[in-house]
């Protein structure tokens, strides 16, 4: 065939080679059910996420009080997060899954109600947040920790981008939906949106096959929370993936101070599209991410990434221009999609069945305590000095220390992933330690 006829094919196939894998999709109904029981509970929770930050600027006017809605959240997390963890591996982890979405359910129809009192209370919201925050906390490790059972080895980056597609496609969805339902119909209409969700998306985990754990598994106690802490502790690639993303959403997560931001530019119309900007980001990454199952260096990917997120926030941070910050916080969360992927895979290749729900319990500490205390972080620095300081600032902060964690932790550049060697694999050769136990794992894997 002449080089002439032969370009259309090439450009069919390299657009091939960026589009989604569905592999996951296709080969396992329990993981179509999740992604789609994810995208209705996304969607309704981003609501929510949008409502509860407004509802508190109206009521106090304050941003160290929409600030502080990360430190209420915090110790319930951290507490929950770790025990969470360990039940994920005692118990059956679709149990556990559904009972928390039905209980984030129950927690949202309490902020309609108070939403609907002639004078709406302060500290209800502040008692939500910090529930919703425990049962999140309770559920994430089964989430997590499910996924390798019921996907294949070999899908686990084309699972992780798949899932980052559904979340951001509630992202986006939500945020954006939000600040025209507050702003036309009320904030009533945004939790009793969010509530019908996660009557669907429970119903829909329902159907998904029991998850029961190993036949030798322990009971939850402080013992196995620390085993699965000191095994994360000794692998250094791991504890890199923690420490990174921790520090970059301590530092340079603006969630915050969005409404203020969007006041200060002279831009309140501007309040959804900011929320929905990291996520539009995040989608774009994901609907090419072919690309991202033909990386082996997973570490260099979160490292790279995120730098990459600390510095477009500070240009967010720089710039007095509402469409320009838009263009950079859309930056932002496409790096920030980038280091998620890799973060994502680098987990599931290294983690033995065993321990996946407490050290799920562990990577829910380390990508949720950063943006909530990120929340306290950029709230008080607003108050402080002003918003957009608060921002660039934060974005600077991120550069240097993640600059500073690559430098002290050479495993984490260096992870590369091989493919599975044959054997049994040991502590220090984590390739097949992913592997589902045969015992446990979903028939469909």
């Amino acid at each position: 065939m002449p080089p002439e006829a032969d370009r259309p094919a090439r450009r069919r196939r390299r657009l091939a080679a960026l589009l989604p894998d569905l592999a996951p999709w296709r080969s396992s109904r329990d993981f179509r059910l999740m992604w789609i029981s994810g995208v209705i509970t996304t969607f309704g929770s981003f609501l929510t996420f949008v409502a509860l930050p407004v509802q508190l600027k109206d009521l106090t006017g304050s941003a160290a009080a929409v600030g502080a809605i990360g430190a209420v959240e915090l110790v319930p997390l951290i507490v929950f997060g770790l025990y969470g963890g360990a039940l994920a591996d005692a118990l059956d982890r679709r149990v556990l899954i559904v009972a928390a979405e039905a209980a984030q359910g129950v927690l949202v129809g309490a902020l309609l109600l108070n939403t609907l009192l002639p004078h709406p209370l302060v500290w209800p919201l502040y008692v939500a947040a910090a529930l919703s925050s425990a049962l999140t906390g309770l559920q994430r490790p089964a989430l997590d920790a499910i996924v390798p059972r019921i996907v294949p080895r070999d899908q686990l980056t084309a699972a992780a981008a798949l899932n980052s597609l559904r979340w951001q496609v509630g992202a986006i969805a939500g945020p954006s939906l939000a600040g025209l339902v507050i702003a036309y119909a009320g904030l009533g209409w945004a939790y009793g949106a969010d509530a019908v969700t996660f009557v669907v998306s429970t119903l829909l985990g329902l159907g998904l096959r029991p998850s029961p754990p190993a036949h030798d598994a322990r009971p939850p106690s402080l013992r196995g929370i620390v085993e699965g802490a000191r095994y994360a502790w000794h692998r250094k690639e791991l504890l890199g993936t923690y420490v990174v993303d921790l520090a970059a959403m301590f530092l340079a997560y603006p969630a915050a101070i969005l409404p203020f931001l969007a006041d200060d530019l002279h831009a309140t119309w501007s309040l959804g599209l900011m929320y929905a900007s990291g996520s539009v980001g995040g989608l774009l990454v994901s609907v090419t991410s072919g690309w991202t199952s033909r990386i082996r260096h997973h570490g260099r990917m979160v490292v790279i990434a995120a730098a990459g997120w600390g510095l477009a926030t500070a240009c967010a941070g720089w710039t007095g221009q509402v469409w320009v910050v838009l263009v950079f916080l859309t930056v932002a969360g496409g790096f920030d999609m980038v280091s998620g992927i890799g973060r994502s895979t680098m987990w599931n290749q290294t983690i033995p069945d065993e321990l996946r729900g407490r050290l799920a319990g562990i990577e829910l500490l380390s990508y949720s305590i950063g943006p909530t205390l990120g929340q306290v972080r950029s709230g008080g620095v607003a108050a402080v000095t002003s918003v957009r300081t608060s921002l660039w600032s934060g974005g600077v902060a991120c550069l240097g220390a993640v600059a500073l964690l690559a430098t002290s932790l050479p495993a984490l550049l260096s992870y590369s992933s091989a493919p599975p060697a044959p054997g049994p694999a040991t502590p220090d050769a984590p390739a097949d330690t992913c592997a589902p136990d045969p015992a446990t794992a979903s028939p469909l894997t």
